[in-house]
């Protein structure tokens, strides 16, 4: 597993964690932040995870729109956790991470969907991040 894929599994922990426990992205980022000092092992996973959870919050009522009007009848509510925290990860890296090619950000979105989440989520996800690509300038 490459290093940008565990730091994008890593960011979904942080944002899904957030939800679960109802709490801010920014104090689950602290949480995680702890346990990673105590890890240099796995610091080049870690840069890229911060880089994704940040760039979440600092979007995220732009991502959270963006979400609605894709999701077509799927409110963010009605979604589960786990597919909101791939999507605005996904999201990001189309939206604002010029160094990866939107059809990696979707692979590796649709690949955490595939193991993480439902059935359905896969291709959910898919389809959404496509539409969202689709009118994103080129990475």
């Amino acid at each position: 597993m490459s290093a940008r894929t565990k730091a994008r599994k890593r960011a979904i922990d942080i944002l899904y964690a957030a939800d679960v426990r109802q709490i801010s992205i920014p104090e689950s980022l602290a949480t995680e932040a702890e346990r990673a000092a105590s890890e240099p092992a796995r610091l080049a996973s870690w840069l890229y995870a911060r880089e994704l959870v940040d760039g979440v919050v600092d979007h995220r009522e732009e991502i959270d729109e963006l979400i609605e009007t894709y999701s077509q009848g799927w409110s963010l509510a009605r979604m589960p956790n786990i597919d909101r925290a791939i999507l605005r990860i996904g999201i990001w890296e189309i939206l604002y991470n010029d160094a990866v090619p939107h059809a990696v950000a979707i692979d590796e979105a649709v690949e955490a969907a595939k193991i993480l989440s439902t059935d359905d989520s896969a291709g959910f996800v898919n389809g959404l991040l496509g539409k969202i690509a689709q009118t994103a300038p080129s990475a």
